[in-house]
Parts: C-alpha cells; structure tokens; sequence
C-alpha cells in the first residue's frame, strides 16, 4: 500500500472513532442503556459497556496514529466494526428496527437500518487494507496535501452520506408512505 493512502485511511478511520468515543464520553449512561437494548450481552457486561467502548474507540483511535501501534489497532478496530455490524444484524434480523444505532449522538435518535451494517461492512474493510504491507518511501509534501485534502474529502462525503441515508431518507420515505 502507498503511505499516502494509508495514512490517509489511518488518520480519516481515526477521527471517526475518535468522534465516536466523544458523543459516548458525553453520557456513557446513555449509550450503556442504548447498548443495553441490543440484547447482545447480558445486562451486567451491557452496562460496564457504557464505559468500555467509548475507551476501546479512544484508544484505537490513538493507536492508528502511532505507526508502533498501528497493527493491533487497525487490526481491533476491524473486530469492533464487524462487532456493531453483527449487532445491528442480528437486531435487523430479529425484527427489531426501532432500536437506536448509537453512532449519532444522543440528540439524533436513529433507527437502526441495513444500510449501517454495509457501512461498517466497508469501513472494516478500508480499515483491514491498512494491515497490507507499506511501500516504504518517504512522503513528501504533495503527500500532505493529498492526505489532508482526502481526509476532508472522507469526511465530508461520510458525513453527507450519514446524513442522507440516517436522516433524508427515512423522511422522505414516511412522507411517501403518508400521501
């Protein structure tokens, strides 16, 4: 893999986990009731989780910018976001649609929606490709620039695309349905 992309791969998947543990630092109550509802683990493993995830999405979020760490980072990482597919999987699966995903915050309540395991399907796959071997060259200052201009990029296009499928989407649809 080019440096250039997988730093810019490490860094966007950094933030997104980094701003994942934030919302749930913000109220770990909140998200261990809201993990609670997936009936995934039993209740006393659901609450301690309130405070477990938001300090796994910290950790591996540091740990995918330190290069000594990188390996084990990208690599739990992969585990956690194949863990919250699962999760909304098998919710999905057994018919429970209104539970909230978690991954907005705690003042946009969202169902949770297929959409979200294909997104966290691709996102462990991105993040997998980081555990490939690097070409060793050293970056170069056309690198930064791609590497920051792709990192804004990412999260522009990830945050439009969250914001039309969580939330357009499912407007649009009960408008549809109501006429």
């Amino acid at each position: 893999m080019d440096p250039a992309l997988g730093t810019l791969l490490v860094v966007a998947i950094a933030l997104l986990f980094g701003q994942a543990a934030l919302h749930k630092w913000r109220s770990p109550e909140r998200f261990a009731a809201t993990f609670e509802a997936y009936h995934v683990l039993p209740r006393f493993v659901s609450r301690a989780a309130g405070y477990l995830v938001p300090l796994l999405e910290t950790l591996l979020a540091l740990g995918l910018l330190v290069p000594a760490s990188r390996a084990v980072a990208a690599a739990g990482g992969v585990a956690l976001l194949l863990s919250y597919a699962a999760g909304i999987g098998m919710n999905l699966a057994r018919g429970r649609v209104d539970l909230d995903c978690g991954c907005a915050g705690f003042t946009d309540r969202r169902p949770i929606a297929a959409w979200m395991v294909w997104r966290n399907l691709l996102l462990s796959l991105l993040l997998a490709s980081t555990l490939l071997p690097w070409s060793v060259r050293p970056l170069t200052g056309t690198d930064a620039v791609t590497i920051v201009g792709g990192v804004l990029a990412a999260t522009v296009l990830y945050a439009a695309l969250d914001r039309l499928l969580g939330q357009v989407m499912p407007r649009t649809a009960a408008l549809r349905r109501g006429l």
